[in-house]
């Protein structure tokens, strides 16, 4: 397993996010703040799409909303 950061503005947080679950072979994605702490733990689990993920965009929005600097950790396979 390996990670990967990617620092992203609050209004590019969401379309980032869903380029990297599009890309494939993610275990999971931590939402950082500024300072570190994590505000949102996605577990992507094989089979998730579509319909189940819209709670998880709207949290991501309720996020990005705050205007601020986050990183993006990401666990791949």
């Amino acid at each position: 397993m390996t990670t990967e950061e990617h620092k992203v503005k609050g209004k590019d947080l969401l379309k980032r996010v869903k380029e990297i679950i599009h890309q494939g072979n993610i275990r999971r994605i931590t939402i950082k703040n500024g300072q570190g702490k994590s505000l949102l733990e996605i577990p992507l689990t094989i089979g998730i799409v579509g319909v189940a993920l819209l709670p998880v965009w709207a949290a991501i929005g309720a996020i990005a909303a705050l205007a601020a600097d986050y990183t993006l950790v990401v666990e791949k396979e």
